[in-house]
């Protein structure tokens, strides 16, 4: 018997539910507890939404804010790899395709073939809504850490290099709010929050 349309929506629909199980390394801004990654992914849609006014021109704000709802799916199975964790990402890729082969197949074929070319485009970050998705995506935790003074950043010993290296596809994915990054971080670093040091070490 051949499973309807329906029945495999409602089925994609409560196995995405597991992705509000899926605690991130960043810090609600009140600094009681991680955020998880559907709380994230939620922030970011909204982010866009508010912060549209400064996409570039060939943004597609629906297609970009489809990209950051569906972005971090995969790490239903795959898990969130902390993004200064070196180890972690080597095999972070191979994770994360195998996860949204499985999570986007539980959908009838084409909303599983336009979610997952969604996925493909926001990680290839080529196109200028892709870009204008992964600039918002680096800034939402880096708001999170200033909020927090300095939140993962002094957990992990995280440094000015590190961080401008993390938050360098703002510069070309939304170009109107790099100033105000750039100008964040250097707070930051005035405030004792983030160190003023190259890192010194690769692990």
């Amino acid at each position: 018997m051949q499973i309807s349309r329906l029945t495999q929506q409602i089925q994609f629909i409560i196995e995405i539910d597991k992705l509000k199980q899926i605690l991130r390394q960043t810090l609600l801004t009140d600094g009681s507890r991680q955020e998880n990654s559907a709380e994230h992914s939620w922030h970011l849609a909204i982010m866009a939404v508010v912060l549209a006014e400064y996409a570039p021109e060939e943004v597609v704000l629906l297609r970009a804010i489809k990209m950051l709802l569906i972005h971090d799916l995969v790490e239903i199975d795959a898990g969130d790899t902390f993004c200064y964790d070196l180890q972690g990402n080597e095999s972070k890729a191979q994770r994360e395709a195998q996860a949204a082969l499985r999570l986007f197949g539980l959908l009838p074929a084409d909303q599983a073939s336009e979610l997952r070319l969604l996925w493909e485009e926001f990680e290839a970050r080529e196109t200028p809504t892709a870009k204008f998705a992964a600039a918002l995506d680096r800034i939402q935790p880096l708001l999170h850490n200033q909020q927090t003074q300095g939140g993962t950043w002094r957990i992990h010993g995280i440094t000015r290099d590190q961080v401008m290296k993390r938050v360098a596809p703002v510069e070309t994915g939304a170009p109107q709010l790099w100033l105000f990054v750039q100008q964040l971080i250097e707070d930051c670093i005035t405030a004792g929050y983030l160190k003023d040091v190259i890192a010194s070490h690769s692990d």
